[in-house]
């Protein structure tokens, strides 16, 4: 079986429906600015995340944070199918609010596992993935994905919004919100490091060591991420090329099918319903 990937985008929620299947290499490194909800249908799916390499089978439920950099490849021959939600975090963040009374206030939901095997969050995490993808009525959808909230709140922590976060190094969190400040400019590294006070080489080190990618990989990540959403709102990828600070469309294509597997007419296609 070749590898294939089935996008939609409900247009209520923003939340992205996504069923893929993969043989050998599927993915290399990069985030998402979206929390991931999926479950693994067929075969082994491997993935490095948070310094350590998982292996989700059947029955398997895979939970990702925005931010959390991770690959993914088939170790087996049949290679692997799985269904994911994305989850925009403000989406969460408010639904999460209203469903439950006691939500600390000034903090961000965090997933306590990347991998886990409970059943009931297993089922919820399937029966929303059918509803959204499906297209059901709203109804149907709205009920899906409070099952799906209720099933996730055994695996969610509250962590403060801390700005600076004490666990990781000054310069690179300086780094991180120079990069989200300027991430549509021809950034040069030097300007990196001498807004944070450091030479460039101390700067990659300390950037791929909080990060795990060095300074001008995260930048094209988050270009992508935002490329995703402009492309989701109809703009064209030239126009979004355009404004993310892309050479041209063609660089944004090259970057974006490495990415996702997709090509950028072909996500705005599939999330917009709007013709090439």
């Amino acid at each position: 079986m070749s590898n294939w990937i089935d996008l939609k985008q409900d247009a209520d929620t923003g939340i992205e429906s996504v069923r893929a299947h993969f043989v050998g290499h599927a993915y290399d490194p990069h985030w998402h600015d979206s929390f991931l909800v999926g479950v693994t249908e067929q075969g082994v799916q491997q993935f490095n995340c948070r310094k350590v390499r998982h292996q989700s089978t059947a029955g398997h439920v895979f939970l990702l944070e925005p931010g959390d950099l991770h690959d993914g490849d088939a170790p087996t021959a049949e290679g692997f199918t799985y269904s994911t939600l994305y989850l925009d975090p403000q989406w969460l963040d408010t639904e999460l609010r209203a469903l439950f009374d006691q939500v600390p206030g000034d903090s961000l939901p965090r997933f306590a596992d990347t991998l886990c095997q409970d059943t009931r969050l297993v089922c919820a995490t399937a029966l929303a993935f059918q509803a959204m993808h499906g297209q059901e009525l709203r109804i149907v959808r709205q009920a899906a994905l409070d099952q799906l909230l209720a099933a996730l709140t055994c695996h969610l922590h509250w962590r403060k919004r801390l700005n600076p976060d004490p666990r990781l190094p000054l310069t690179a969190q300086r780094a991180r919100d120079f990069l989200h400040a300027h991430f549509d400019q021809d950034i040069a590294l030097e300007q990196v490091a001498q807004a944070c006070g450091v030479d460039r080489f101390r700067l990659t080190r300390a950037f791929k060591s909080a990060f795990g990618l060095a300074p001008h990989a995260y930048l094209i990540q988050l270009r992508l991420a935002r490329a995703r959403r402009l492309l989701g709102q109809g703009q064209t990828p030239a126009e979004a090329a355009v404004a993310l600070g892309f050479a041209d469309q063609s660089h944004l294509g090259r970057w974006f099918r490495r990415a996702y597997r997709l090509t950028p007419a072909d996500y705005r296609r599939r999330c917009s319903n709007l013709p090439d």
